[in-house]
């Protein structure tokens, strides 16, 4: 016999949301509808009473505990990736915006390292790697960290990762205890004060000056150290300076180093390949008695073009590696299979990257060399020319205050950049992302043809300003 409340009895195991899928739509996402309106489509009807049980009210409902781990929270987006997807955004939307912002190179991935990476594929080499990477790789790191860097690691001291950003933040994580200070020499990269809070250190925040070119001043590093310091970040070729430290700057930290057992140096060396003439890559851990404290972090994406393959390593003592070898176990595993293999091609293309490395960081030179010119006929602007990378980070702190119709106030780095954006269509990244106000980075990685429009289009808006104190 039928029921009074409905024509068809339905299962009361069955959940309170019944998923459709649109049969017009077989590439749509299923709809999940109340169970009322479920029923209705099927043809079925409920009474109003049995409707009300199923169906709960708004205020029944327990609210869910939204809240995030403080340490997230007080976590800053990196302002880099946020102006190039403003600016990417811009582009899908029609409006010709340059992009200058990210640390992207412009070239294609080197033949031979694709090719690696397409016959890896062919080969069936997709499965997964131990979680330090491949033993044919790691040797390989070992052998170039040796010949180039005067380095000397076995395998089991290399931790291969997806991306040197990882490698970065596992250090990080794996020697740094809440209460421990991460020191880091500003213009510094927008991510490393955000991995130490995010091992629940404080980051110290060294100052440079662009007369010194962006280099730490080893008197203002000992005065800063204390008990609590743990870690110093060296990056070198800096991004987003462009300066490269020399060996005797290094040897004079090291020194200094040297005296606080505690305190362990981090070493960015993502940039070494990327150096013009007269200046020379040193790599910490090669200094008398810093192999024993220095984490030294390296990759593929810059020099190798390589960005998308997210490949990168760490090299440091055994006790070190094991520790970021377990945090890594429990969060991504090994890095990509196919990648692995594109690396070694890398690693094979002969010292430095062989030719084809050089013709990238020849082009890199040529348009440095531009854009230092360039910007030199600015009235006001401060340069400090990079020796290595691509970027420039230039001081435009003597047009703050200028008042521009239509746009308002340039007040500090970022309205400079919104205003850049907004009159001349070009990305560029504020200073203050990096730690220093007054500048604002330029990334070269791109075509000299791009650049010479981007510098057009520069000088025509900087008409626009007139820089109010006298420089």
């Amino acid at each position: 016999m039928e029921s009074s409340l409905f024509v068809r009895r339905p299962s009361f195991s069955s959940p309170s949301f019944i998923p459709l899928r649109s049969h017009q739509n077989l590439d749509s996402t299923p709809k999940i509808l109340p169970f009322s309106k479920a029923w209705s489509r099927k043809g079925l009807h409920l009474s109003t009473e049995l409707r009300a049980m199923l169906e709960p009210s708004a205020d029944l409902m327990t609210p869910v505990d939204a809240s995030v781990n403080p340490r997230v929270s007080s976590l800053k987006p990196s302002k880099t990736m946020a102006i190039t997807d403003h600016a990417t955004a811009l582009v899908q939307a029609g409006v010709p915006v340059i992009r200058l912002a990210a640390g992207e190179p412009d070239f294609d991935t080197p033949v031979a390292i694709a090719e690696a990476g397409i016959n890896a594929i062919r080969e069936g080499h997709t499965r997964y790697t131990p979680n330090a990477g491949t033993l044919e790789l790691r040797k390989a790191i070992c052998h170039k960290l040796e010949e180039e860097n005067g380095v000397t690691y076995s395998p089991d001291q290399i931790l291969v990762s997806n991306g040197a950003k990882q490698s970065i933040m596992q250090a990080v994580l794996a020697v740094c205890s809440p209460g421990d200070e991460v020191l880091i020499p500003a213009p510094y990269w927008v991510s490393y004060p955000e991995m130490a809070r995010l091992a629940d250190a404080d980051p110290v925040i060294l100052p440079t000056n662009i007369s010194d070119n962006f280099l730490l001043n080893p008197d203002l590093l000992a005065s800063k150290i204390n008990e609590n310091s743990r870690l110093l970040i060296l990056c070198s070729p800096s991004n987003p300076t462009g300066s490269v430290y020399p060996q005797k700057l290094l040897e004079e930290i090291a020194d200094i180093v040297r005296k606080h057992p505690r305190l362990l140096v981090l070493s960015d060396e993502i940039y070494e390949h990327i150096i013009y003439p007269l200046a020379k890559h040193t790599s910490f851990a090669s200094l008398p008695g810093m192999w024993e404290r220095t984490l030294t972090v390296n990759g593929f994406s810059k020099a190798f073009a390589m960005t998308g393959w997210r490949l990168g390593y760490l090299a440091c003592p055994k006790h070190f590696l094991a520790a970021c070898g377990k945090i890594q176990s429990q969060s991504t595993s090994g890095a990509s299979s196919i990648s692995q293999k594109a690396g070694l091609a890398a690693l094979g293309l002969g010292y430095a990257g062989g030719e084809a490395v050089s013709v990238m960081v020849r082009a890199f030179q040529e348009r440095r060399d531009f854009l230092v010119k360039s910007f030199g006929e600015l009235e006001g602007v401060k340069i400090s020319e990079p020796q290595g990378a691509f970027y420039l980070f230039i001081d435009f702190s003597s047009y703050y205050g200028s008042v521009v119709e239509g746009f308002g106030n340039i007040k500090d780095s970022e309205s400079l950049c919104r205003f850049l954006l907004d009159k001349a269509q070009v990305a560029l990244v504020p200073g203050d992302a990096f730690g220093d106000d007054k500048c604002i980075r330029i990334s070269y990685a791109a075509s000299l043809s791009t650049l010479q429009e981007a510098m057009k289009k520069i000088k025509e808006a900087m008409v626009l300003l007139k820089p109010p104190v006298a420089v």
